[in-house]
């Protein structure tokens, strides 16, 4: 059951620039996110919270339990990020330019590694409201409830990777997982064994900690790039899914047909330093552009 509702609570407001919440929160990247109103509200670090940006120069916060350090949330949020800097690095071709103008103020979450992790392996052949839906019932089931507002419907925490390897697999198919029950389940063995080691992920160079990764039962190169670059901040990490391959073909490959290899060689080199930002723009920009703007007008890669 959950805890009491708490009458006390804390909030602040932050002044952003050049920061899009919604976006932000509803591009794909993290899945445990409700849009209430003009509200977003989800479960970050233990705690029940509630993000609303009503102007164009603040994003405000409130939590159903007192705070007195707000770095948490900061570095989820990744407020500190210079976004005019990230933007510079990026190639300037008309697909790029067209994601960008679509797209201003989505930012990169820092999400932590084993929610990252265990929500991308929901991900596999899945669409985004499958996915929280996945989510949504490993937490109610396996995850602790956090204080929220009086009234408030129940909110849990992610569940930890010692819950689920304590999991039967048929007690995970029922979470609606299906084939990827038995990948969850091996992934939270390996994290609880320590023969996955998370926390040292950051230390190793990209490559390696792909590696790392890919290791795990049903985890491949997509999968490793999602959480390599929204738990990690690895910014070589270019995730590849239906849509990002559909954007490299229509936007920068019109009128050819590249092959994966070459659609991989591409990716790797042409979108600067900070690449994997690079790919959320383009990843956001091709599911919700109303019109192909750019199509046959599309600037062609140098073959």
């Amino acid at each position: 059951m959950p805890p009491a509702a708490v009458a006390t609570a804390s909030a602040i407001s932050f002044p952003v620039r050049d920061y899009d919440l919604t976006a932000t929160l509803g591009c794909g990247q993290a899945f445990r996110w409700q849009q209430i109103g003009d509200a977003w509200e989800g479960v970050v670090a233990g705690r029940w919270v509630s993000l609303r940006q009503t102007d164009a120069d603040s994003i405000h916060a409130t939590t159903a339990t007192p705070v007195r350090d707000w770095l948490w949330l900061r570095n989820y949020l990744q407020l500190d990020a210079d976004l005019a800097a990230v933007l510079a690095t990026f190639p300037d071709d008309a697909p790029m330019r067209a994601a960008v103008a679509h797209c201003r103020g989505l930012r990169l979450l820092r999400q932590e590694p084993w929610e990252c992790l265990a929500s991308f392996i929901c991900s596999s052949t899945k669409q985004i409201v499958q996915i929280r839906q996945i989510i949504a019932l490993l937490s109610e089931r396996f995850g602790e409830a956090v204080a929220v507002p009086r009234g408030h419907a129940p909110a849990f925490t992610f569940p930890t990777p010692e819950r689920l390897a304590a999991a039967s697999e048929a007690q995970l198919r029922a979470c609606k997982m299906g084939f990827r029950a038995p990948y969850m389940f091996h992934a939270a063995q390996q994290v609880v064994s320590g023969q996955l080691r998370l926390d040292d992920l950051q230390a190793h160079s990209c490559a390696v900690a792909r590696d790392e990764l890919e290791r795990l039962n049903g985890v491949g190169r997509k999968i490793a790039d999602c959480v390599l670059l929204f738990a990690f901040g690895f910014q070589e990490a270019f995730p590849v899914d239906v849509w990002v391959m559909r954007a490299l073909r229509e936007l920068y490959f019109p009128r050819r047909r590249p092959t994966p290899q070459r659609l991989r060689s591409f990716s790797e080199s042409h979108f600067g330093p900070n690449a994997g930002y690079a790919q959320q723009y383009l990843f956001h920009y091709m599911r919700t552009r109303a019109v192909p703007p750019i199509g046959r007008r599309a600037v062609a890669a140098t073959p």
